[in-house]
């Protein structure tokens, strides 16, 4: 069911084999500036991100629309951010002095920092997860909750998606051509590093790239969403069933249908419920003992426990568990996932901090760091760090952590942007002139 897509957040390869992103995903999340603050701005423009156009459709809030005239980026929804594509009216904040819905500083800091857990999950080599019971605990705390977080903020954003002429504009342009851009680039590396024949397989997502299909795909079912009683024990339902199902890996399909409920979940939720989780001092201050608990559940259950339960990419007949047990496990990891990603969300900083212009680009980062794993793994760059056990995990940490933050940067936009947000005639408009390189994502309605 996986043999081209391997793990969302995972390391970059496996022992001795290719890397994860050698055909197999975190994260992807949206593409505006900070709220209120030029400066932000200009240290990283919020255009970046075609991930956070990608995620989000302007979300609109109870009682309020979707301006079908907005520009791809306005609010949480441009091409620079895998997560969002909100309004001013979904997330709370007022209007910045442009006249455009200010964005969520507590959104971007959240979404920046899952895409340094991906960056980081994807610079640990499977040896060296496999090889250290403290590494292996990191891998599974961090997987139990990055891409599920991240996949329910991109549902959040896409509220309010109702397959406009103009979202499906920017859905194509925004997550559909940069798919195909990265596919043929994954290729070209993994050809390069890996030796492998270059053989394009554009149905079949390999790493990363999966994140991009999935939402195209989750995108397009919202009108559906809204119309189905119950949505959410529905997609529940799907998700179990697709577990126990011979799925092929077109358009990352196991994927997309095990890790749907996340997506549902954040198109039934609204600003209050965010809130709550900044405001609320009980829920801030359980949050640390959750996420603490939840490292210590991990190291206690890391040596017998298999990486890829969490990787939504293998059923049940390649766990190799029956029906029951595995419907059992899946349905604990619902929860835990559910606890573990709100602490997440409920330790996140609230306020304008130093990342929090970057969270408006995540799509940058997402989408080229997978290029430098994959080519690291492929040469054995990290090779010397293996045998280290968690000194070579934690020297690998701070490095991708420093490449999320890289990749984010306003000169490193600038190369990439014609990769990551391609214009497309009849799709896109051209950028205005005057505004700083990376401030706004593409023009596409």
């Amino acid at each position: 069911m996986a043999s081209k897509i391997i793990d969302p957040a995972g390391p970059g390869g496996t022992d001795g084999g290719p890397p994860a992103g050698s055909g197999a995903p975190a994260d992807g999340a949206d593409a505006e500036g900070a709220a209120g603050a030029a400066e932000a701005a200009e240290a990283a423009p919020a255009a970046a991100g075609t991930v956070s156009a990608v995620a989000s459709e302007a979300p609109a809030g109870p009682g309020a629309r979707a301006d079908p005239g907005a520009p791809a980026g306005a609010a949480h929804g441009t091409a620079g951010s895998a997560a969002d594509t909100g309004s001013a009216a979904d997330t709370g904040s007022a209007a910045d002095g442009t006249g455009r819905p200010a964005r969520d500083p507590f959104l971007d800091n959240a979404k920046f920092l899952l895409i340094v857990l991906v960056v980081i999950g994807h610079s640990w080599p499977m040896g060296l997860v496999e090889g250290s019971r403290t590494v292996k605990a990191g891998y599974l705390w961090i997987s139990s909750f990055h891409m599920p977080a991240f996949i329910l903020l991109s549902g959040y954003f896409s509220r309010g998606f109702t397959g406009r002429p103009a979202q499906l504009r920017r859905l194509v342009a925004g997550v559909l051509v940069p798919y195909l851009v990265f596919e043929v680039l994954y290729t070209a590396v993994e050809t390069a590093a890996w030796g492998k024949p270059f053989r394009l397989t554009l149905t079949e997502p390999t790493f990363v790239c999966w994140f991009l299909a999935a939402l195209f795909v989750w995108r397009l079912t919202v009108p559906l969403w809204r119309v189905i009683p119950r949505p959410l024990p529905v997609a529940v339902l799907v998700s179990l069933a697709a577990g126990t199902s011979t799925l092929g890996d077109d358009l990352a399909l196991p994927r997309v249908l095990m890790f749907l409920p996340w997506f549902v979940l954040g198109l039934a939720l609204r600003p209050a419920h965010f809130a709550r989780l900044r405001t609320s001092a009980p829920l801030r201050w359980c949050a640390p003992l959750v996420l603490a608990a939840g490292g210590a559940a991990a190291y206690a259950l890391a040596p017998g426990t298999d990486v890829h339960w969490l990787w939504m990419s293998h059923g049940q007949a390649e766990l190799g568990a029956s029906t029951l047990p595995y419907l059992l496990v899946r349905l604990a990891l619902f929860a835990v996932t559910a606890l573990m990603t709100g602490a997440f969300l409920a330790v996140v900083p609230r306020r304008t901090r130093w990342i929090t212009a970057f969270g408006a680009v995540t799509l940058y980062p997402y989408l080229l760091h997978g290029l430098l794993t994959t080519a690291a793994h492929g040469y054995g760059w990290e090779a010397p760090l293996r045998p280290l056990g968690p000194l070579g995990a934690g020297l690998l940490t701070v490095c991708g952590a420093a490449v999320a933050v890289l990749l984010s940067t306003a000169p490193v936009r600038r190369l990439a942007r014609p990769l990551i947000e391609p214009p497309v005639p009849g799709l896109t408009r051209p950028r205005r002139r005057g505004r700083s390189p990376g401030t706004s994502e593409p023009r596409t309605a």
